[in-house]
């Protein structure tokens, strides 16, 4: 038997932050990150709306980038001590991921992050708090997803937290919150957006169900991701979507090695997510085509790319991918991003041994060893055709 899970309620056009005033509840806390959402006006309508809703509302400022363990734990404890019966997320992934998170401890205070790390693990949600998403970025899709990401800046780890109890009741996915995004950052989310559908039209546990939301993803992407980067305004919107649908598709049919190798080099040299998925995409591409190759193809067909057998089609995706690194100007090996040499090397069994124990490993429709993810690491580090 399989599982396809996604929020009860997605609300979703210009405008639908109004959804806000008709939620029933008494207090709502709200989480967000570094200050755009404030700066912009976004929190302030948010809290006016609740407000109107008629709850009393609190603010958790200061989400860092690649949420910490720490953060987590500070949050989880303001909610305790508020004790709010909605959870409202607001901003990129990092808010939202550190929001679902602190859900957990706020829930269950004697839980511990090492348990929580475990995939599918998690003790049943919902008894003190429900929880709403609203992104402001177009390529985590953490709206949508039963995934949060977080860092142990201590180990050196970004771990993946994996369980449907995690999944919001409800996204709002407005676009007029991605249009605040600077281009580097439209660049590294559509990215993403486009790892999530390719890795979930090849992971394992993929359907009839997740199949469709992947393909028209990454047609969408292909039709608006330079534009978006550009500045276009209606392709802004139109990724916004495109990054909520693969999300869809990716949660249930869940990643594969590329999400594995990124959260271990964004931990270790900073890499920035989405410009790490952009990096090794095409090289985890060359390794699984043994495994998939068909899958690949379809995926080339789909978006009209040309080939006459599954190779040449596969080929042809590999080359897509570049050029979009060259017109999105994201690096193309991990050297060419700034990673010394000296620095790759000494961590590399360290980033190698932690891939290959990722929760999305298990996923990536080729198995793959410690041994051969230091083989891979090392083609994306220095720009070499993988055949192995």
């Amino acid at each position: 038997m399989a599982r396809f899970t996604l929020p009860r309620d997605l609300y979703h056009g210009k405008g639908s932050l109004e959804t806000l005033k008709t939620i029933k509840g008494k207090k709502a806390i709200v989480v967000v990150g570094g200050g755009s959402m404030k700066r912009f006006g976004f929190l302030d309508r948010v809290e006016n709306y609740l407000k109107e809703a008629g709850m009393e509302v609190r603010i958790f400022e200061g989400v860092e980038p690649d949420p910490s363990v720490e953060t987590v734990m500070k949050g989880a404890e303001v909610m305790r001590e508020f004790e709010p019966d909605w959870i409202v997320a607001m901003g990129g992934g990092s808010p939202i991921d550190a929001a679902k998170a602190m859900w957990i401890f706020y829930e269950y205070p004697e839980f511990t992050f090492e348990q929580a790390v475990v995939p599918f693990g998690l003790p049943e949600l919902r008894q003190k708090a429900k929880f709403i998403a609203i992104p402001s970025t177009s390529g985590t899709a953490t709206e949508v997803t039963a995934f949060s990401v977080i860092t142990d800046y201590k180990a050196k780890i970004k771990y993946p937290l994996a369980d449907f109890n995690i999944t919001p009741d409800i996204a709002i996915v407005d676009p007029d919150l991605a249009q605040t995004m600077p281009a580097k950052l439209v660049a590294h989310t559509g990215m993403d957006a486009l790892t999530h559908a390719i890795e979930a039209y090849t992971a394992s546990l993929r359907s009839n169900f997740s199949d469709p939301l992947a393909i028209k993803a990454i047609q969408m992407v292909e039709e608006n991701l330079v534009n978006s980067y550009a500045g276009n305004e209606e392709a802004r919107n139109l990724m916004h979507e495109a990054q909520c649908l693969a999300g869809m598709s990716f949660s249930n049919a869940l990643l594969g090695i590329v999400h594995s190798m990124a959260h271990k080099v964004g931990a270790v040299f900073h890499i920035p997510h989405g410009c790490a998925n952009a990096i090794f995409l095409p090289y985890v591409i060359q390794y699984n085509r043994t495994a998939c190759e068909d899958r690949y193809a379809d995926i080339a067909k789909s978006i009209g790319l040309e080939g006459s057998t599954d190779a040449e089609l596969t080929d042809a995706l590999i080359e897509r991918i570049n050029k979009f690194n060259n017109d999105l100007n994201i690096p193309h090996s991990m050297k060419e991003y700034g990673v010394a040499e000296d620095d790759f090397k000494a961590n590399l069994d360290f980033i190698s041994k932690n891939a290959v124990a990722d929760a999305c490993t298990g996923s990536n429709p080729r198995e793959i060893d410690a041994n051969t993810m230091a083989k891979l690491f090392e083609c994306t580090y220095y720009g070499n055709k993988v055949e192995f």
